[in-house]
């Protein structure tokens, strides 16, 4: 086909292939309607790529192989196999076990995606890379995850992919990769191209050509040739007078009239090769000759173009396999699948797929061997495949529970794969089934899951604890989980109700052993929320005290994670965090990274070390958002408010709390109460103490004032005192006293030391302890806050000298954390001194790397090389060298070697109780 009137597509075809060459990574998807040109670009970028010396790995959908788990990766990478064991070592048999090559437990996903994406870029350090994908709608789903993971996370490789996507009513996801969409041929392109392609057409058959074929290169070459052939000067039918044919539809005509006036034979012998395109040709030519044909029969077919046969056949235009398997009988698909199950009895999951397509009434064997294949790509981490098997076996299943079991279980893998839709709807399906207590439970933990997405994780925890209500007595695996998943929900929505009834029926109820911790704690959890953390302390303490240990499940970690973070065991707590955020990169555990981020980035954010809440934030929004977890997106985004806040970008943070609040405040309730916290802090910081009183006020009266947002109670106590009306902090006092004096903590005893020294006439020995307290525990910041106001108390006690000690070390404690409102307003105090305001701030280094650099500057300080670091953040080992070359002039280095003494890399101990 010509590439007549593509000068724009062009371009940037060749804008991709030329940045690539130059070491700099690019993504293009070509998206348009079938025959628009899409095959011609690819084509052409080949050509272009191999004769510039680039290495090219090409792939293409094939649509009978949609539902063969990495069937499109492994068509892509096999040539390459050899080359895995360059790989880190879990995701070279995440592959492996992807494509059969090797037994093993179930698949990572995420691991077969930083696979794919370590691969390539290793194919890409002999020479320039160009992979291509044509028809990457029609890849299996796990395919195009790990192709889209990959492309989205290349920086600094010299490689380019290249997509081909045909635009559908459906449309096809690609966030976050640039798309170029083909649209018709102007008039004078349409005009030109008919006549290169058929110049012996006449008025009124050119013109009939160039109206119907709406601009698309394909209907016009075909159309014209049609025309041509039969010499057609008759006028369109009734039917196309009053409503034209879509041009698809009438480029498939085209085609089938092609085939219809072929010898019976050969039509017979084009099914067979439409039925099964990825088929090895000895299979095809099996096929045809047990359906009684000749494999000579395809030579008219290829006479006519319609087909290519050499290692394998390929169709001329999908159109071409379209029209030759859907205007056959249904009696000869039958036959031609039928025909394909016995001769693929070396290839289970293909030969399971043919005979349901043989099949068009419930039959249990043939269930079962989908059942069967649906195991096999759970064991290669193929999700949509999974959800596909079960699916297609449900519908041949003759017995109704089992049907229901079957759906029940497509429904889950498809909320793997993403298919948060698909997943409601099977789910619902599978609940208008059956009475299974254990099936319904496992239906609705998933419509949970998918309306913890769609709704709120209250409408998550109402639905889970319905769940466990069904099998609390004769399933305590699945009630443990579902239980879980209600406290965990009703927390994150501030749902206590919900959260009080899910303990009401964990009464009584005896888990499995290794769940035990966790429902204790839980229960710890809701006696916090209740304010007797008296009574919450030692089990929410025992269960965080055993997973710093490691080697728990990561619902264990996750759960001593929150809690203690509501103990105040911060050190603690990035610690077991930080190990357990390294088990789900090594494990390849994607869908967990954005919950251990949330944990990770609220425990730093309250030690103090903003720019590492910052780079936890910004991954966990990132991967929330690629994984399509809004709530959970929305969850850091809130974060992200209170480190504007703290930060001093007013104009950023009040613009981002207008934009997450309304929505977080329904979904995620503790982390807009977090926001809210923030935008209180700003106003603390500027001196707006009344306004900061009135927010954080609100706050103090929320649903969440017993959980996280105790820790914001110290803000209000301030914000009261400054403005002339400290008894409104007496009862939030009281309530703080009371957390803090049995959590026993010492970053908790520091806050509470100064709460009481600003409410304090006689406060020098209260702040003198708060300081000593918070000189070891609960970080530069807190203990900055608490010079800034020691050294207020003690300039109008007129003490000027050791005033200005504390005000100037808080001036400068503040513009290392990057907080310019706190460093503005200690500077303010000092200005009273007549100290000078212009001297030169000093912003610490690290505040000046992006997110991803300060992940990069962390993980090389401790002596990790490139390619583990890579391996860690998902990331290839050039992106990682591009981002240490960015941070050196930042940070004032100019070797790794001095990054250890500039980065502090160990984290303190945890604290095992108050402070002597």
């Amino acid at each position: 086909m010509s590439l007549v009137g593509r000068d724009v597509e062009l371009s940037r075809v060749h804008r991709l292939l030329g940045n690539a060459r130059e070491g700099r990574s690019g993504v293009l998807a070509l998206r348009g309607a079938a025959g628009i040109g899409k095959s011609i670009l690819v084509d052409h970028a080949v050509s272009l790529a191999e004769a510039e010396g680039m290495r090219v790995v090409r792939g293409a959908g094939v649509e009978s192989d949609s539902e063969l788990a990495y069937g499109g990766l492994h068509q892509l990478l096999f040539p390459h196999l050899a080359r895995l064991d360059a790989l880190p070592a879990p995701q070279a048999t995440a592959l492996r076990c992807a494509f059969g090559l090797a037994e093993g437990d179930e698949a990572n996903r995420f691991l077969i995606s930083a696979g794919t994406l370590s691969l390539l870029a290793d194919l890409a350090e002999d020479a320039p890379l160009l992979c291509v994908v044509d028809d990457l709608q029609w890849l299996d789903q796990g395919s195009v995850e790990a192709l889209l993971f990959a492309a989205r996370r290349f920086v600094a490789d010299p490689i380019a992919l290249l997509f081909a996507v045909r635009e559908t009513s459906a449309p096809f996801e690609l966030a976050g990769i640039d798309v170029v969409d083909l649209s018709g041929l102007d008039a004078p392109d349409a005009a030109r191209l008919l006549d290169d392609h058929a110049p012996e057409l006449v008025e009124p058959v050119r013109a009939r050509v160039l109206a119907e074929s709406g601009g698309n290169p394909l209907a016009i070459i075909e159309l014209g040739a049609s025309r041509l052939a039969a010499r057609d000067v008759d006028e369109p039918d009734p039917a196309e007078q009053v409503r034209p044919l879509p041009v698809t539809r009438r480029v498939q005509e085209a085609f089938r009239r092609q085939i219809v006036g072929l010898p019976e034979p050969t039509q017979r012998a084009l099914l067979a090769a439409a039925a099964d395109t990825a088929a090895p040709l000895a299979t095809i030519l099996h096929v045809i000759e047990a359906l009684g044909g000749a494999p000579g029969d395809l030579a008219p077919a290829e006479r006519d173009r319609l087909l290519r046969i050499d290692s394998r056949i390929t169709f001329r235009h999908p159109l071409v396999r379209a029209a030759a398997y859907q205007d056959a009988p249904l009696h000869r698909r039958i036959e031609v699948h039928r025909a394909y199950a016995d001769a693929l009895e070396a290839d289970a999951d293909r030969r399971a797929w043919h005979l349901a397509a043989a099949t068009t009434s419930p039959d249990e064997a043939v269930a079962a061997e989908l059942e069967r294949a649906a195991e096999r790509a759970w064991h290669r981490g193929g999700a949509m495949a999974v959800s596909a098997a079960y699916d297609r076996a449900g519908r041949l299943s003759a017995d109704r529970e089992l049907k229901a079991r079957r759906i029940a279980r497509a429904s889950q893998a498809a909320f793997d794969a993403g298919k948060a839709d698909r997943a409601a709807r099977l789910a619902a399906e599978a609940l208008s089934l059956t009475s299974e207590p254990g099936v319904r439970a496992d239906a609705i933990y998933t419509r949970g899951a998918v309306e913890y997405e769609r709704t709120s994780p209250r409408a998550d925890a109402e639905l889970a604890i319905g769940a466990a209500e069904l099998v609390r007595d004769t399933d305590p695996e699945r009630a443990a989980l579902n239980f879980f998943e209600t406290v965990h929900a009703a927390r994150h929505g501030a749902a206590h109700d919900l959260l009080r009834r899910a303990t009401d029926l964990m009464r009584g109820f005896t888990p499995p052993e290794h769940w035990a911790p966790v429902v204790t704690a839980l229960f710890g959890w809701a006696e916090l929320f209740a304010g007797r953390p008296e009574a919450a302390v030692g089990p929410m303490r025992d269960l965080h005290t055993s997973a710093a240990g490691g080697g728990n499940d990561l619902m264990h970690r996750v759960t001593a994670g929150f809690g203690g973070l509501m103990l105040a065991d911060d050190d603690g707590v990035v610690a077991g965090t930080e190990d357990m955020l390294a088990q789900v990169r090594a494990t390849g555990a994607l869908g967990w990274v954005p919950y251990t981020l949330n944990v990770l980035a609220v425990a730093r954010l309250f030690r103090g070390e903003f720019a590492d809440a910052r780079a936890c934030v910004a991954e966990g929004a990132s991967v929330a958002a690629e994984l399509g977890n809004t709530t959970e997106r929305l969850a850091h985004r809130s974060v992200e408010v209170w480190l504007h806040a703290v930060s001093g970008d007013e104009p950023r943070c009040r613009a981002l709390a207008e934009e997450v609040l309304p929505r977080a405040r329904a979904r995620h309730r503790i982390n807009a109460e977090i926001a809210e916290w923030g935008l209180g802090m700003l106003d603390l910081s500027a001196r707006r103490f009344g306004e900061a009183l009135d927010r954080l006020e609100r706050v103090f009266r929320g649903p969440a004032s017993r959980d996280l947002l105790v820790r914001a109670v110290p803000d209000l106590v301030e914000a009261a005192v400054r403005s002339g009306e400290p008894d409104r902090a007496r009862e939030p006092l009281a309530a703080f006293r009371h957390w803090a004096e049995h959590v026993d903590r010492p970053v908790a005893t520091g806050l509470l030391l100064r709460c009481q020294a600003l409410l304090a006439d006689d406060a020098d020995a209260l702040y003198a302890e708060a300081l000593r307290i918070q000189e070891r525990h609960g970080g530069p910041y807190e203990h900055a806050r608490t010079q800034l106001v020691y050294g207020e108390w003690l300039r109008r006690q007129r003490r000027r000298t050791e005033a200005r000690a504390h005000l100037a070390a808080a001036v400068s404690a503040f513009e290392g954390l990057g907080a310019e409102l706190w460093a503005e307003r200690a500077r303010g105090e000092l200005a009273a001194f007549g100290a000078r305001g212009d001297e030169p701030r000093r912003t610490g280094p690290l505040t000046l790397l992006t997110p991803q650099e300060l992940q990069v500057v962390r993980l090389a300080a401790t002596g990790h090389t490139n390619k583990e670091i890579a391996a860690q953040l998902f990331l290839s080992p050039r992106t990682v060298g591009h981002h240490l070359y960015k941070a050196y002039p930042k940070l004032g280095v100019t070797a790794r070697s001095e990054l250890a003494g500039l980065v502090q890399t160990v984290v303190p101990s945890p604290d095992t109780g108050n402070d002597d």
